[in-house]
């Protein structure tokens, strides 16, 4: 499907990458059918990202045009095979935006479904805190910026960092169909920081099975300017054809 707005240029502000470790078969029955879950030592990896944007806009608008927004994005890592062999990204079950425009235009004139939501929260240079609150959905984070890495799922930053630096597509239910939107990140500027975790809630992985998601790490990246655009390759339309469709 094409867009109106194919590519989208912005601005990391701030994001937050929290990140858990998913029981795999758990994560298997949340994706649709042709894609899988990207396992790390037998675990999928799935959470939130929590980023502020700035500078969003049509790549070929001045940036002095361009709005801002908290936004969420829940996750799980994910591969799929494709003509040139296994690929690799995330899935997004759901969006949410503290902007009413990504809500109206997001699946209609650019990819990504958007639900509405209400975000709070402060940062320093060495503590951010968000909170989201939404009529599905609410998320709570307290995340300290340190020097140290800690994390059972990627023995280094560097590690973390190559994996969610190479899974930078992300597909999504489309609006009023069983297809996916896919969104690529691309950026020539990639920086992450580690992150600690001091207190993390997410009603949506509250709700899964008790045991099958346990939190693992978080990585913190600011002011890293981005373009979003549709990815080279679609997924094929059998591939998606189980996805529910998002109104």
């Amino acid at each position: 499907m094409s867009y109106l707005l194919p590519a989208l240029s912005a601005v990391i502000e701030r994001r937050l990458l929290i990140n858990y470790r998913l029981d795999a078969s758990v994560a298997a029955d949340m994706l649709p059918e042709g894609l899988r879950p990207q396992l790390v030592d037998g675990s999928a990896v799935a959470g939130v990202c929590l980023i502020r944007l700035g500078g969003m806009r049509a790549s070929w608008m001045p940036a002095a045009l361009g709005w801002g927004a908290e936004n969420a994005a829940h996750r799980i890592a994910v591969e799929w095979d494709d003509e040139s062999g296994v690929q690799h990204g995330v899935y997004i079950p759901v969006r949410h935006s503290a902007s009413r425009l990504p809500v109206l235009v997001g699946g209609r004139l650019f990819p990504g479904v958007h639900r509405h939501a209400r975000f709070s929260g402060s940062e320093t240079a060495h503590r951010i805190r968000v909170e989201l609150e939404a009529s599905d959905l609410q998320v709570s984070a307290d995340v300290a910026v340190v020097s140290e890495w800690r994390s059972r799922l990627f023995p280094t930053i560097d590690d973390a960092s190559a994996f969610f630096q190479a899974g930078s597509t992300g597909w999504s239910p489309r609006r009023g169909s069983a297809g996916l939107d896919g969104l690529t990140l691309e950026t020539e500027q990639w920086s992450v920081e580690p992150g600690r975790l001091l207190h993390v809630e997410s009603s949506f992985f509250d709700a899964l099975p008790e045991g099958s998601a346990e939190l693992d790490s978080v990585l913190v990246m600011r002011d890293v300017p981005i373009v979003w655009r549709q990815p080279h390759r679609a997924l094929r339309p059998a591939q998606g054809a189980e996805s529910a469709p998002v109104g």
